[in-house]
């Protein structure tokens, strides 16, 4: 009769004490474990890295878009025409005869034009 138990069947062998060979078997060890690293770096890179790269190589080509008249609306939330582009600072329009500088960065979105005066009549 063959006697299987809980541990043979999850894979974890029954452990014997270490003869000469145990500089042998740390190696073999270490490789029945290098297929599970290598699938947790795949998992990883594929779940957090690329799209994370993905996100921001399109962060910075919308930011180099920008350009004056462009309507725009920040991280923080707020609408706005471009007036002015410089190198790393934008002039945007809030309001009439209001304007605010900020960072090229914090620009989530690019709008499609007459969405600014849309908004700001519905209020």
């Amino acid at each position: 009769m063959i006697s299987i138990s809980m541990l043979d069947i999850i894979g974890i062998s029954t452990a014997f004490a270490a003869g000469d060979s145990s500089a042998q078997s740390g190696a073999a060890g270490f490789a029945s474990m290098l297929p599970m690293f290598i699938g947790f770096g795949l998992i990883f890179y594929f779940l957090i890295i690329r799209p994370q790269n993905k996100r921001a190589r399109d962060h910075r080509s919308l930011i180099d878009q920008v350009a004056k008249g462009d309507e725009v609306v920040t991280a923080g939330g707020i609408l706005g025409t471009v007036n002015d582009v410089n190198d790393d600072v934008l002039v945007v329009s809030v309001a009439e005869n209001v304007n605010i500088k900020m960072k090229k960065s914090s620009v989530a979105n690019i709008l499609p034009k007459g969405s600014v005066e849309e908004e700001t009549s519905n209020s």
